[in-house]
């Protein structure tokens, strides 16, 4: 039977440094890319991340509120963004202590259903307002996502991570 590796006791996040990466993610998303089908959400991961890893400081609202700044900055359909963030928080939020069960790449699996539901509403969303199928390559995004989520995870946990000399001296 094989043992499974002691977790690391991590630092408390820092409020300041989760608006900071929301507002990194946002500006990524923001960027005038010639074709948007294989692009990641990297606000959807980025906000998917911290509604499983701190549900109480990154909730519904605060994902409400970056889907309208999305919404206003791409000129997409107003409150399109906004429901699918707010419901993927919602859901992130809900299965959080489930997905931190996992393996950083089986937790990309969880994700990669959470995004596909995302970007499944956004697309909703827009034929019910008129437009036209956007094609199957629009969902490429989120796979690419889902693939960076073990990365996302390290590089987004790394400021909360204790020296490991630290850890080592940790008594038992």
């Amino acid at each position: 039977m094989a043992f499974l590796e002691p977790q690391r006791i991590l630092l408390p996040v820092k409020p300041a440094y989760m608006a900071l990466t929301l507002a990194l993610a946002l500006l990524f998303n923001l960027l005038p890319w010639p074709d948007a089908g294989w692009v990641p959400d990297m606000l959807a991961l980025v906000l998917a991340f911290w509604c499983v890893h701190q549900p109480r400081k990154v909730g519904i609202g605060i994902a409400w509120f970056l889907g309208l700044a999305m919404d206003a900055g791409s000129g997409a359909l107003l409150g399109q963004h906004a429901f699918a963030y707010a419901v993927l928080a919602f859901v992130a939020m809900g299965l959080h202590r489930r997905i931190l069960w996992f393996s950083p790449w089986q937790q990309a699996v969880h994700i990669l259903v959470l995004l596909l539901a995302c970007q499944g509403l956004m697309v909703g969303v827009r034929l019910v307002a008129g437009d036209v199928f956007p094609g199957f390559s629009y969902f490429g995004g989120s796979l690419i996502a889902a693939a960076l989520w073990p990365t996302a995870t390290f590089l987004l946990l790394l400021p909360q991570r204790r020296p490991e000399s630290v850890d080592r001296n940790r008594p038992i």
